[in-house]
């Protein structure tokens, strides 16, 4: 099982994501089961770390986002991940624009693992640190339910 959190450049939302779920998966006891990516619409951060104000947020909840390096979506995601999870309305539109014919993965708004099907995650990176802490607050609940999520499914393969 592979999953994917896009949002617009990777260094705030995404990489939060993929820190919080990577947590979240380790509890669940599915850590092994389940490869976990992130990664961003646009190029401009490529390579960069995460944003110091989302790294300073997810350390004080005991989250270590500081060898995550920005990447850029790129055509073989669609057929490598079965979750790819956007963090906001735009970035879902980019993904259904760029999906392939043939790619059967699972296309959404992370948030609606969180029982919020039509809300985006906020991007904080133009404002004050709270934002920061409400994303986290969001991911959490969505991970929760995404781990659900993905322990129906592998138990439905296995």
């Amino acid at each position: 099982m592979r999953v994917l959190f896009v949002c617009l450049g990777n260094i705030c939302r995404s990489p939060t994501a993929e820190g919080m779920f990577r947590q979240h998966l380790e509890e669940a006891g599915l850590a092994g089961r389940v490869d976990v990516d992130s990664c961003g619409i646009g190029p401009w951060h490529v390579g960069k770390s995460p944003d110091a104000r989302a790294q300073a947020a997810a350390i004080s909840r005991g989250l270590d986002l500081s060898t995550q390096r920005a990447r850029q979506l790129c055509d073989a995601d669609f057929t490598r991940f079965d979750y790819l999870l956007a963090m906001d309305h735009d970035n879902l539109a980019a993904l259904d624009a760029r999906r392939p014919s043939d790619c059967d993965a699972h296309l959404g708004l992370f948030l609606a693992f969180a029982g919020f099907p039509d809300r985006a995650v906020p991007d904080p990176y133009f404002g004050g640190d709270d934002g920061f802490e409400e994303v986290l607050d969001l991911i959490e609940a969505a991970s929760r339910g995404l781990v659900e999520d993905v322990r129906r499914r592998l138990e439905e393969g296995a």
